[in-house]
């Protein structure tokens, strides 16, 4: 609970001081290049998680299936260099419980949504090749858990951390290629049958392609 308490705390401070330097970051971005602050990108990301799980009682491991999705992200600009991005994207996993005699124990598939949201730093802002960084946070919520016959698995979200790398390339008019490479640190809880407890860390690395559009 302490955790979730300096996360949420965090989450705050960083929305705020987006909403207190705005009105004059968006005025010196305005200045500098006479772009508008908004950037839209579309791109296909592949979801491959990194999961680490523990469970009790000690009957195996818990392992999720990749997934390939559409994924959407806005940013704001507030300098040339400084920008803030939210992205949305939901992906389904097949689960399953790898057991420690062999053998697996299917646990059917979840809806995952983390929506994120990153600080990132723009290093060449009208370079030919635009490379950036970003560090944020995300929530991640399960939905839709598909069990399979004589197994009920309930799930529990939480917060977590997010680290980000890609590049824009211009292609044209307001337009540019990008590739980006994200690892998203997420915690589930789950319960099977009501017996088993399992705390996963998926952690998938999210890498994507796709086209953006600066406003």
């Amino acid at each position: 609970m302490q955790s979730k308490h300096i996360v949420n705390t965090l989450a705050a401070a960083l929305l705020g001081a987006t909403a207190l330097t705005m009105p004059t970051f968006a005025a010196a971005e305005d200045g500098a290049s006479g772009q508008s602050p908004w950037q839209i990108r579309a791109r296909i990301i592949g979801v491959i998680p990194d999961e680490d799980s523990s469970l009790t009682p000690n009957i195996g491991s818990v392992d999720a299936d990749g997934a390939v999705v559409p994924e959407i992200d806005i940013s704001y600009f507030f300098t040339p260099n400084i920008a803030a991005e939210l992205i949305a994207a939901t992906s389904p996993h097949d689960m399953k419980v790898n057991l420690n005699g062999g053998g697996s124990l299917d646990l059917g598939d979840v809806w995952v949504l983390p929506p994120t949201l990153l600080l990132q730093y723009h290093f060449m802002p009208d370079g030919q090749v635009r490379p950036y960084v970003g560090a944020g946070i995300n929530y991640t919520h399960l939905y839709n858990a598909d069990d399979t016959p004589g197994t009920s698995v309930d799930y529990d979200g939480g917060f977590g951390w997010a680290l980000q790398a890609g590049v824009d390339v211009p292609i044209g008019g307001n337009w540019s290629w990008n590739f980006d490479v994200k690892k998203i640190f997420v915690n589930v809880e789950a319960t099977v049958n009501s017996a088993v407890k399992a705390d996963v860390d998926l952690d998938p690395w999210v890498v994507g392609t796709g086209i953006g559009y600066r406003f």
